[in-house]
């Protein structure tokens, strides 16, 4: 990786962070339980891109032009909605039982 791709990453990053603070306070709240849970569950994903936060982003900033809160978009249950959106995705938590798995197998 040069350097210059971690320099555009920061600003990138820089940027993101800043429109999540940009957003209504209960949506900024909710952002960060998100991100939070995506960081521990770990979409494989998310450390390619920003893609699947930037799109949370988008779609907040979308409900709160609209004037409807964070849990009108979300819905009631914020972990239900992170785990629809990564449903099809590979997580960490999959490749650890995974290798849980075979250890296990591999063990009999």
């Amino acid at each position: 990786m040069k350097i210059q791709d971690i320099i555009q990453g920061k600003k990138e990053w820089r940027a993101h962070i800043a429109r999540v603070k940009a957003l209504p306070k209960d949506y900024q709240i909710v952002y960060k339980e998100i991100q939070k849970y995506f960081f521990k569950v770990g979409p494989v994903e998310l450390t390619d891109g920003m893609d699947l936060l930037s799109g949370i982003v988008d779609f907040f900033e979308e409900g709160a032009a609209l004037g409807k809160g964070v849990l009108e978009v979300t819905g009631n249950d914020v972990a239900a909605f992170c785990d629809d959106l990564i449903k099809d995705s590979i997580t960490y938590a999959d490749i650890y039982q995974q290798s849980v798995d075979q250890e296990g197998n591999s063990q009999r």
